[in-house]
């Protein structure tokens, strides 16, 4: 059998680092790369034949877990089919009316193939709407690769120790302005600074790219009263909260409408799917409607689609976030009491079954919070992990997700595999 480290030198030689997303790459956290061969349920078996318990569920979509048998058989029918079509599907329309069942914020919606194209286009949307040209982005907050958007952003490029990068353009980078997540005030700053100027706030509602951060109370309510005072579009980036925190995403959680929403993970069950939605009034202003551009020869594409759907149909069994949230609290119950008793300084903070256990006392309010981080602490957890048989993600700026496919006795054997891991931690520290 061919090794894992093997088949990552291949890669090595034709894709750059080896990897086609920079967070794949294990900087983070050192080591190899795992390559994985198949996923059934809460396990993934890797390229060299290891099976581990995944809290990483493909970075949010798999929430119903791998290879579920329904969202299979759903493809499988699509893939008879054909693959794609270039023109209008009856399975889009079924998608969209039930996204906007279960938002009520969005009455149309535009399909596209990723995330990325989702947050660009709600911003290329709020900027034509308003005539205006100023966005308020959040540091710490990922919202794709776009140029607008690579400015102080999470996840991977605070992996990397790169908050912006190479190739944006100063033009682009001075019309996005940095406010501070759970700091309202800021935003006022900003917008009263600027005033009339600014299209769009755009906010993921329970950051989840420096990891999970939870809105505070009544900050939300905050951004939209502001949003509303200066006659600026304030858009939710629920690219990983939609569908999983509640069935209507954050905003349901948090009582909150924005007025641009966009979607992708769980909106396409494990494919790749995203999504910007609205009132009508707003998504009419895209082509063909409209006069604000935007295309993609493969969005609504039918493979995802039809796994899209299955999923959401899936969740609509009865009990089912309530399980999710019974799951969250399972680990979390589990690992808490460990980190007081090894005495270890660190946080754990969860909103439904995402998750981030945080080496740094807490708790982590904002991007300022995460200052004198120790990330090598998480990597020696990683690894400790990875050995125990578990599966996280290789950064410590990511939530772990679980999914309805965990188990009790999942939750129970991660839960034993970090108290072990914790131990060794504590041991190797004195």
């Amino acid at each position: 059998m061919t090794t894992n480290e093997e088949l990552f030198e291949r890669a090595r030689s034709r894709i750059p680092g080896g990897v086609n997303s920079p967070v794949r790459a294990f900087g983070a956290v050192g080591g190899t790369p795992v390559l994985f061969r198949e996923g059934r349920g809460s396990r993934v078996v890797t390229a060299d034949g290891r099976e581990l318990v995944d809290l990483v569920g493909s970075w949010g979509p798999l929430i119903v877990g791998h290879a579920h048998p329904e969202v299979v058989a759903a493809d499988s029918r699509a893939l008879e089919r054909g693959t794609s079509f270039g023109a209008p599907t009856d399975a889009e329309i079924d998608l969209a009316e039930l996204v906007a069942d279960r938002v009520p914020s969005i009455e149309k919606l535009r399909l596209m193939s990723s995330g990325t194209e989702a947050c660009m286009t709600a911003i290329r949307l709020a900027r034509g709407a308003t005539g205006r040209d100023r966005v308020i982005k959040f540091a710490g907050h990922y919202h794709g690769h776009s140029d607008s958007f690579l400015i102080q952003a999470g996840s991977g490029a605070l992996t990397l120790g790169v908050p912006s990068s190479p190739g944006v353009p100063e033009a682009i980078a001075s019309r996005t302005h940095l406010a501070r997540f759970n700091d309202s005030a800021s935003v006022e700053a900003l917008l009263d600074a600027f005033p009339g100027e600014f299209a769009a706030i755009i906010v993921e509602p329970v950051a989840g790219n420096m990891g999970t951060v939870p809105p505070e109370p009544g900050f939300l309510e905050d951004l939209r009263a502001l949003a509303t005072r200066h006659g600026t579009l304030l858009v939710f980036d629920e690219v990983m909260t939609g569908f999983r925190v509640a069935r209507g995403g954050a905003q349901e959680r948090f009582n909150v409408d924005p007025d641009l929403t966009t979607l992708a993970k769980v909106l396409g069950g494990g494919l790749p799917m995203g999504a910007v939605g609205g009132p009508a009034e707003l998504l009419d202003q895209l082509a063909p409607v409209g006069p604000i551009y935007q295309a993609g020869t493969l969005s609504g594409n039918p493979l995802a689609t039809a796994a899209g759907i299955a999923t959401l149909r899936l969740l609509d069994a009865p009990g089912t976030y309530d399980l999710l949230e019974a799951r969250g609290a399972r680990l979390e119950a589990g690992i808490r009491p460990a980190l007081r008793e090894l005495s270890i300084p660190a946080c754990y903070q969860r909103v439904g079954s995402m998750a981030t256990l945080f080496f740094l006392e807490g708790p982590v309010r904002s991007l300022d919070s995460l200052a004198g981080l120790d990330a090598s602490i998480y990597s020696r957890f990683f690894h400790a992990m990875l050995e125990r048989g578990v599966y996280l993600p290789p950064s410590q700026y990511e939530a772990f997700f679980l999914s309805t496919a965990h188990t009790e006795a999942d939750i129970d054997l991660i839960v034993d595999a970090a108290r072990a891991s914790l131990a060794e931690i504590a041991v190797r520290g004195r």
